[in-house]
């Protein structure tokens, strides 16, 4: 490494937010600019471990060179950091903004001392590179003859897009949505990936020769059928959108909403007009209660608060995690441990307290007498451990009403809106998810591959990436008996080589 002893100097320091009291007021991104010293510092940490677990089945899902552009960090040499970044992610832009970074969970330095800030320097090498004019369109030279159809502009297919179309397939993108991104679009908010930021790599995209198309619902106004009979091939990557219900008593009234319905509308409405057109949930003068923590809870809690909600509180089902790994969460494991994001950290500045409420259990929705939620009854559980299983109980005379006048479920999601695999015969497993096996990713009608959310399960954007990358391979083999493009690095956790070309 360039400085061998730098993880004994230097100290972990992250890039900071804004201040909360100064980012509520607008939708700009939360992040600050980097000091390239402190960066260099943060890339001198990365120690000469051995065996990089940041890059392996643990830490990341795409094999991100991570202690090669560390080191070129560290010695000022960013323009060969973008390349070696490059060889292996699509996007770092989003990865940087939106990846919780199990990279930085399986650092071989995590084990004694904080671990390296891997996110916050592989972002600052993609946005120095676009703003030092290193990231241009570099169309194929030449072209195969090959179309592919891709269904879904989420990161699995704009990735199988983007390595589908190096190669010189020609790559068509069908969007059912207005804008192309699908989840970076329209279920991420501003705050977190700003969407000029994304529809900067669309550009790219287009110049190289991707064409998209928006507004094409496949299986509703676009018959798949027919794109299998036009296309070489087809890649389903529709993402999974079926988000989990809560049905208990009085699921039927209003004010209770999915939080992706929520975050879509309002993210829309500020592309759209700056909110101006109020075609938006709004939370404005409400009582919100989000119920589900994870990153989509986060989210709806740091919207809520920007539309000028009157109090917020976010129901966790499940212990509030311990501040330091238990003892059966041993490193390289994902840490399971308290954090505090973005929207938590402006809600405690706005209230003076943390909005999550730990180990409550929603039992039914309160009407407030005019066919509108007006609260929810829940109750405290405690988890004990049976047959070697956690399960919960609920705590006698610990029934409350919290009042509401907005709910966001944000619960997660249990696998794609089938309806396109119906149409074309496509088997699911026993998930409901698209059948096709990780690596090959053929599903059992020709020339359709699947990949992504809609045949992993939800999962991280970066697995997504992962997902959409082999899946471009496996196409390319279909199509031309052979493929210079990578393999995935990581199959169903066991870690493989991978040899960049």
């Amino acid at each position: 490494m360039g400085k061998p002893t730098g993880f004994k100097e230097y100290d972990r320091k992250k890039v900071p937010w804004r201040l909360p009291v100064v980012r509520l007021n607008d939708y700009g991104e939360i992040y600050t600019d980097p000091s390239d010293e402190e960066l260099r510092k943060q890339g001198a940490r990365c120690m000469d471990c051995g065996i990089p677990f940041c890059q392996s089945a643990t830490g990341c899902p795409i094999d991100n060179l991570i202690p090669e552009w560390n080191d070129l960090v560290y010695n000022g040499r960013w323009k060969e950091a973008i390349e070696r970044l490059h060889k292996t992610n699509n996007f770092p832009e989003f990865t940087g903004r939106v990846c919780p970074a199990p990279c930085e969970g399986a650092c071989v330095l995590g084990i004694t001392n904080p671990p390296v800030t891997i996110k916050n320097i592989e972002n600052s090498i993609i946005d120095r590179a676009f703003a030092e004019g290193w990231v241009t369109a570099n169309p194929p030279a030449e072209r195969t003859g090959k179309k592919i159809a891709i269904i879904g502009s989420g990161p699995a297919g704009l990735a199988a897009a983007d390595q589908l179309n190096k190669v010189g397939h020609s790559v068509t993108v069908f969007e059912r949505a207005d804008r192309i991104g699908g989840l970076l679009m329209y279920g991420i908010p501003n705050m977190k990936l700003s969407k000029e930021v994304v529809d900067r790599r669309l550009r790219l995209m287009e110049e190289e020769g991707v064409q998209f198309v928006t507004g094409a619902d496949v299986g509703k106004t676009v018959d798949p059928k027919e794109l299998v009979a036009e296309y070489d091939a087809v890649l389903l990557s529709t993402g999974a959108t079926k988000a989990r219900d809560l049905e208990i008593e009085g699921r039927s009234l209003s004010g209770i909403h999915f939080a992706m319905e929520f975050l879509t509308q309002n993210t829309k409405s500020l592309l759209d007009s700056q909110h101006r057109d109020g075609r938006y949930i709004s939370a404005k003068d409400k009582r919100v209660v989000v119920v589900g923590g994870g990153d989509t809870g986060t989210d709806c809690i740091a919207t809520s608060l920007r539309h000028g909600c009157t109090s917020l509180v976010n129901f966790e089902l499940m212990d509030r995690p311990p501040v330091d790994r238990a003892e059966d969460n041993p490193w390289p494991q994902w840490p399971r441990i308290f954090r505090v994001d973005y929207g938590h950290e402006e809600a405690e500045a706005k209230y003076g307290a943390d909005p999550r409420q730990y180990n409550v259990l929603s039992k039914g929705f309160v009407d407030n007498g005019q066919g509108g939620v007006g609260g929810i009854k829940a109750v405290t559980v405690e988890w004990y451990k049976e047959d070697g299983r956690m399960k919960f109980r609920e705590v006698p005379g610990s029934e409350r009403i919290f009042e509401a006048d907005l709910v966001l479920l944000a619960m997660g999601f249990l696998g794609p809106e089938n309806y396109v695999a119906s149409a074309l015969g496509v088997t699911l497993d026993g998930r409901s998810n698209y059948a096709a096996e990780h690596g090959q990713f053929r599903t059992n009608v020709d020339k359709v591959f699947a990949a992504g959310d809609c045949r992993r399960g939800q999962s991280l954007v970066v697995w997504a990436i992962n997902e959409g990358r082999g899946a471009a391979r496996a196409i390319d083999i279909y199509l031309q008996g052979s493929s210079v493009l990578p393999a995935p690095g990581i199959t169903m956790g066991t870690a493989t080589s991978v040899a960049i070309r």
